[in-house]
C-alpha cells in the first residue's frame, strides 16, 4: 500500500512487457487482497461476502454492488471506522473544504444522480498514486519525441477546465496534485465559465497541454479556428463526455495537436486509455471492466452490453468491486490495429451536449451543459434541467427528505440566474416544472436537456 508512483509505472510496464498471462497474474492478486481487506474491514462487505470461497480469484462469484444500497450503507461500507455518513455529508456541505483532506487523508469528490442516487465517494493516497501513474503513462504512450519537446518548449504548462464550485471529482485531483511549486505551471479553469472568459485566460497562460470536457473541447476548438484563442498545446485531452470521431479530428486540426482520450469515472479514475484507432484499452492490472446485460448475465465481445460493472483494485477505503456504473460499452472482438493487447471496448451514452440561445442583439450563444449543473446547491437530491423554448429553461426538482423544498428551489433559481446573466443570458426564463426528474430508457437521469432532444 506504500508504493510510489514510480514503482507502479515500472510495475505496469514490466507487467506489458511480460505479457497478458502477467497482467491477468497481477489483477487476480489485487483482486484477492482487495476482497480480503474489505471483508475485514467493512461491516457491509463482511456480510455481503458470506458463504463466498475464502480466496476470491474472479470478480464473476462476487454479488453486483449498486450505488443506491452502498449509500445506504455509508457507514458500514466505508473500511475506517473514523469516517462517518454524517461526517462526510457536513465536509461536501462546506464549500471552503473543497479539495481539502477529511481527516487529513481522504479526497471527497461527489457525483450527480445520474442513476437517481447522488454518489460521495472517497479516495485514498494509494487511488491516487495508480490514478496519477496511470495519466503519466497515458501521457508517455501518447507523446512523440517531438511532442514533449513542444510540451518542454511550452514549460510544461497544463490548463484544466474543470466543474468548479462544488467537490466535483476535477476540482478534487486537481487539489490534489496542486503545491505552491506547481502553482506557475497548473490553471484550473471553471467550465461554467463564460467562453470568452475562458479564451481569454487561455490565450494568456499560454498552456502546452490542455484537459477538460469535450463539449468545451470542441468550442473552445472553434474558437482556436475563428481565431480569438491561439494557443498550440501539444496534447488535448478531451476527457467524460463524448464525441464524433469527426469532432475528436476537428480539435486535433484546430489546435494541430495530438488528441487522447480517457475513460474514467469517479468511481475509478483509471479504466482506460484511448488509442488513435477511436477505442479504449482497459487498464487490466488495476481495474476489472464486465460488459453485461440486465439480468448481469456476461455479454460476448461485439455485442453492446446494458452496463459495466466495475472493480476498483486501487482504493481501500471505500471498496467499488464488481459495481454498476451504468455505462453501456462494446468491446471489440477482433485484436485492436495500434497493437495493444489489452481488452479494447467503446463507451455509448456519454454524449456531450451544447445548449444554444439566442441573444437579444439576435447573435448565438452555445453554452455546454456541465455549466448549468447546479447538483452542488445543499438541498438537492435531484435536478433535471429541460430547455423547452430557445430562451426557457424548466426545473425539474426532487429536494433532499430534509430540506425545505421552496428554500430548495428558490436557492436553485438564483445560481440558475447568476449563471445565465453570466454568459449574458439574462433574458432566458427559469420555471419550476411540476413534475419530477424522468429517468431515459436506460434508467439515467440526465441533468441537462438540450431543446433538440426535448422536443
Amino acid at each position: 500500500m506504500s508504493e510510489s508512483i514510480s514503482s507502479v509505472l515500472l510495475d505496469a510496464h514490466r507487467a506489458r512487457r511480460q505479457g497478458l498471462n502477467a497482467i491477468a497474474q497481477r489483477q487476480r492478486a489485487r483482486l484477492g487482497e482487495a476482497v480480503a481487506f474489505a471483508r475485514a474491514n467493512s461491516p457491509y462487505y463482511r456480510e455481503l461476502y458470506q458463504g463466498l470461497p475464502e480466496r476470491i480469484e474472479s470478480s464473476s462469484v462476487l454479488p453486483v454492488a449498486h450505488k443506491q444500497e452502498l449509500m445506504r450503507h455509508f457507514d458500514d461500507w466505508v473500511t475506517d471506522r473514523e469516517v462517518s455518513f454524517a461526517a462526510v455529508r457536513a465536509f461536501v456541505d462546506n464549500p471552503e473544504l473543497i479539495g481539502q483532506r477529511l481527516l487529513g487523508k481522504y479526497s471527497v469528490a461527489t457525483t450527480s444522480g445520474t442513476t437517481g442516487t447522488p454518489g460521495i465517494f472517497l479516495l485514498d493516497e494509494h487511488n491516487w498514486t495508480v490514478t496519477l501513474a496511470f495519466s503519466l503513462r497515458m501521457m508517455i504512450g501518447a507523446l512523440s519525441a517531438s511532442d514533449m519537446l513542444r510540451l518542454l518548449v511550452g514549460g510544461g504548462r497544463a490548463a484544466s477546465v474543470l466543474a468548479m464550485g462544488g467537490h466535483y471529482i476535477g476540482a478534487t485531483r486537481f487539489a490534489a496534485i496542486h503545491t505552491k511549486s506547481s502553482a506557475r505551471r497548473f490553471r484550473a479553469l471553471p467550465a461554467q465559465a463564460p467562453l470568452q472568459n475562458l479564451v481569454a485566460e487561455l490565450n494568456r497562460f499560454c498552456p502546452a497541454l490542455l484537459i477538460g470536457y469535450a463539449s468545451v473541447m470542441a468550442l473552445l476548438a472553434a474558437e482556436q479556428d475563428a481565431g480569438r484563442l491561439h494557443i498550440r498545446p501539444a496534447l488535448v485531452l478531451p476527457t467524460s463526455e463524448g464525441l464524433s470521431p469527426d469532432g475528436y479530428d476537428r480539435i486535433a486540426r484546430a489546435f494541430h495537436a495530438k488528441v487522447r482520450t480517457i475513460y474514467v469515472a469517479t468511481e475509478c479514475l483509471f479504466m482506460a486509455i484511448g488509442c488513435e484507432h477511436g477505442w479504449h484499452h482497459v487498464n487490466s492490472d488495476w481495474a476489472i471492466l464486465e460488459p453485461v446485460d440486465a439480468s448481469y448475465r456476461p455479454v460476448p465481445p461485439g455485442e453492446e452490453s446494458h452496463t459495466v460493472l466495475v472493480s476498483n483494485l486501487a482504493n481501500r477505503v471505500q471498496p467499488i468491486l464488481r459495481y454498476d456504473l451504468g455505462d453501456r460499452i462494446l468491446q471489440r472482438p477482433d485484436p485492436c490495429p495500434c497493437g495493444n493487447p489489452l481488452p479494447a471496448i467503446r463507451v455509448r451514452g456519454r454524449a456531450a451536449d451544447i445548449l444554444t440561445f439566442p441573444t437579444e442583439c439576435g447573435e448565438k450563444v452555445a453554452v455546454p451543459s456541465l455549466a448549468l449543473e447546479i447538483d452542488h446547491v445543499p438541498g438537492v437530491e435531484l435536478l433535471q434541467i429541460v430547455q423547452t423554448a430557445p430562451t426557457q429553461l424548466r426545473v425539474r426538482l426532487h429536494p433532499a427528505a430534509d430540506a425545505d423544498p421552496n428554500r430548495v428551489w428558490r436557492a436553485v433559481h438564483s445560481e440558475l440566474t447568476k449563471l445565465l446573466n453570466e454568459h449574458g443570458l439574462g433574458q432566458v426564463s427559469v420555471e419550476l416544472a411540476p413534475e419530477p426528474p424522468v429517468a431515459s430508457s436506460a434508467g439515467k437521469y440526465r441533468t441537462v436537456i438540450p431543446l433538440v432532444l426535448s422536443a
